[in-house]
């Protein structure tokens, strides 16, 4: 257990690392800035490479909600649940931590530009307001979580789940982070607001609800479309 809770640990680290750290430090670098898309790519990129690196001990869930599902349809057991969840929202603070410590060297950082923080509302990047926030984190998360399952299901052919599940993230991303900033991941989403405060973590619980309820929604949709897991 404690190794695969590392895993876990070390790969939500990696995806708030890159993803986040993409945002904060790459995204509207003056010239040369990577964008929406680029953000996107390096979201995917991080569950791409590191369920191929660390996958195959924990089974490279690296979110609560991921966690959530599976345990739901049956992959995982119930008492490993809490255990996996700590260990991703773990990895998630470390990796913020230091990427506030590397972006706070800059003279002219500040949290105000919201630190690839989630939000609604007024801290939409479009001004999308929380109905549109709910919905769209629970549809994404849903689906998100049913490709996980079906890309891991036995009945596919091994080896490709990786290279699903970070192409879906991808999509995810290019379709979302104008409504929220993109999120279907608790973890990622409490990271980085425990810096900002204030109205992040006042809007973080939209960011738990809504990707726990997809992932629950998808589990019971994995069970029903393939019941012998």
């Amino acid at each position: 257990m404690s190794k695969r809770l590392l895993a876990e640990l070390l790969g939500t680290f990696w995806l708030v690392f890159g993803g986040c750290g993409s945002a904060v430090l790459a995204a509207a670098y003056p010239g040369l800035g990577i964008g929406f898309t680029g953000v996107a790519l390096a979201f995917g990129l991080t569950v791409l490479t590191m369920v191929y690196a660390v996958g195959g001990i924990s089974g490279g869930h690296f979110n609560p909600a991921v966690s959530v599902g599976l345990t739901v349809a049956g992959r995982l057991p119930a008492r490993d649940l809490v255990p996996y969840i700590i260990a991703q929202v773990v990895g998630a603070i470390i990796a913020s931590t230091i990427l506030y410590l590397i972006a706070s060297g800059k003279a002219d950082f500040t949290l105000a530009d919201g630190f690839a923080a989630n939000g609604y509302g007024e801290h939409s990047p479009a001004g999308y307001p929380l109905s549109s926030a709910l919905l769209i984190e629970t549809v994404l998360t849903f689906l998100f979580v049913m490709i996980i399952l079906g890309a891991t299901h036995g009945r596919v052919p091994a080896g490709f789940a990786g290279i699903a599940i970070g192409l879906a993230l991808t999509l995810i991303h290019l379709i979302s982070i104008p409504v929220t900033n993109t999120s279907v991941n608790p973890a990622r989403s409490t990271g980085p607001a425990l810096f900002v405060g204030g109205w992040a973590l006042q809007q973080l619980w939209l960011f738990w609800v809504a990707p726990m309820v997809g992932a629950l929604l998808a589990g019971i949709a994995h069970k029903t479309l393939f019941g012998d897991d």
